[in-house]
């Protein structure tokens, strides 16, 4: 499956306009693709396809918190001191296909959770074809990594009703999020709770 710019943008679009979100892609730079991620998260680097992505928090960024809100290193260490790589690995851990799919459709809003997708008309299997849809933009060789899991899943999410936990990457109440990592883009799809 492949896609272009005016399929991808109008289902992030469709999928997250209601929601608190951060989308955004950018290149694939480095062996190690986390200082990609970082990139992206301090707004470092554009969408390399010129493609339109989602920042509903981009206001509250300062040229002294060009990342925020991802601005939490561990808990052990200085809380000014910004993310490095090793931390965002900390937090990330892979996961299959299907459940990317799926966590891309829980992230429609906080929560984590497909209940989300009771405010659309569509049906799962529309809106699922929407979440492919923005997966096919990174080709066919992508990995996903998520802050996401559910209880004794590592690498698949449970969305039947597993509680969800993450591994916090800001200072907000709830911060869930996947990376998709190809050869040559790095994209972020992150909805965030109360603070």
């Amino acid at each position: 499956m492949s896609t272009d710019q005016e399929s991808w943008e109008s289902a992030v679009q469709h999928l997250y306009e209601d929601g608190f979100a951060f989308i955004a892609t950018g290149p694939r730079k480095h062996e190690d693709w986390r200082a990609d991620v970082l990139a992206v998260m301090e707004r470092a680097v554009s969408d390399p396809r010129g493609w339109a992505g989602l920042d509903h928090i981009a206001n509250e960024c300062s040229s002294e918190h060009p990342a925020f809100p991802f601005c939490r290193p561990s808990f052990r260490a200085d809380p000014s001191r910004p993310l490095t790589p090793a931390d965002v690995g900390e937090r990330l851990h892979e996961l299959d296909r299907a459940s990317a799919e799926n966590l891309l459709l829980a992230l429609t809003d906080d929560g984590c959770t497909l209940r989300n997708l009771e405010r659309f008309t569509e049906s799962f299997d529309e809106l699922q074809d929407m979440a492919r849809t923005i997966l096919a933009r990174y080709g066919d060789a992508f990995t996903c990594h998520t802050n996401v899991s559910s209880i004794g899943h590592i690498g698949t999410l449970d969305f039947g009703g597993t509680p969800m936990g993450w591994t916090p990457m800001t200072f907000y109440g709830e911060d869930c999020g996947l990376v998709v990592v190809s050869d040559t883009e790095v994209g972020l799809f992150w909805a965030f709770g109360d603070i």
